[in-house]
């Protein structure tokens, strides 16, 4: 179901008969004072990707018409430090998936003819531990507000590692995720189990040209306990690449805004591609396309 600073200014009025603090002075004339700008603790992302298909984990959502998925994040960032920890903080993520297509949903309450298929909400700590290794965990919370399925409850930890001091240019930007199911699933598993999801990946990039990056992420998903129908293990792998244009004509008090656009190509078991079937065949190899703009700040 389903990846920055604040300025303060202190101005020093001097106004007749009233006595002003000595710092305000220099020899015999006024300053204004200027407070240090403080770093914000809150940093975030917003944006929106359309996609041409919906695929979850290697569970294709929707194959036909427009899909948008908008999202917003927020980190709170409770610590740092130059110990063995140094970071830690506070996510609160919401993603969802609006579209105006039901080719492949079902009912699970009352029919709503609403496009807005799922809602997610993703609260979570990380702690940057080492300098270079970050640890999350996180509560997800798959809903779907047109009743199209049941809503799934689950816990998600996840280890990055930052290989930039040690490959540079070359860094693969490598984790690992695993996901248990608490209520109702995640995927395409029978009712009634709760199932594990297992995923490796990483995240090589070319050096920046210009405003111009480019990035190629790799992913691999497993499951068991009856993650996947029919309790197979192998989810998905996927390989794809993705351009993002830095938009430098928005003023940097704006957020740092981009473009974004990819293509990425999914090879699904038959437990997963049998939504693409046709002439007795299934078609495991699909490639999904998507673009959109977000921000940061």
């Amino acid at each position: 179901m389903a990846k920055i600073k604040n300025l303060t200014l202190g101005v020093g009025i001097a106004l007749a008969g009233v006595i002003l603090p000595a710092s305000l002075y220099a020899g015999t004339e006024s300053k204004t004072i200027i407070a240090p700008a403080a770093p914000s603790v809150i940093t975030g992302d917003i944006g929106i990707n359309f996609v041409s298909e919906y695929i979850s984990r290697g569970v294709p959502q929707e194959i036909k018409g427009v899909i948008a998925q908008p999202y917003a994040d927020l980190y709170f960032s409770l610590y740092q430090g130059d110990g063995f920890v140094n970071k830690v903080s506070l996510n609160l993520g919401v993603w969802s998936s609006i579209q105006d297509q039901k080719t492949l949903t079902g009912s699970v309450g009352p029919v709503h003819n609403s496009d807005w298929y799922e809602f997610d909400y993703t609260p979570g700590l990380a702690v940057t531990f080492a300098k270079n290794y970050t640890l999350t965990a996180s509560y997800f919370e798959f809903d779907s507000p047109n009743n199209a399925f049941e809503a799934s409850r689950n816990l998600n930890f996840s280890l990055a590692y930052n290989d930039t001091d040690l490959l540079g240019a070359f860094a693969l930007h490598p984790h690992v995720t695993y996901l248990r199911e608490l209520q109702n699933k995640a995927a395409n598993g029978p009712a009634g189990t709760s199932g594990n999801y297992y995923e490796v990946g990483v995240l090589p990039a070319l050096p920046a040209y210009g405003p111009v990056t480019i990035s190629f992420p790799i992913t691999a998903g497993f499951g068991s306990e009856n993650f996947y129908a029919a309790d197979h293990g192998f989810g998905f792998f996927s390989g794809g690449v993705n351009a993002s244009v830095a938009l430098a004509c928005v003023p940097a008090k704006f957020g740092a805004w981009a473009f974004n656009a990819g293509a990425t190509y999914y090879r699904l078991p038959n437990q997963n591609a049998a939504v693409y079937s046709a002439d007795n065949t299934i078609d495991k190899d699909r490639v999904v396309f998507q673009g959109g703009i977000g921000a940061t700040f």
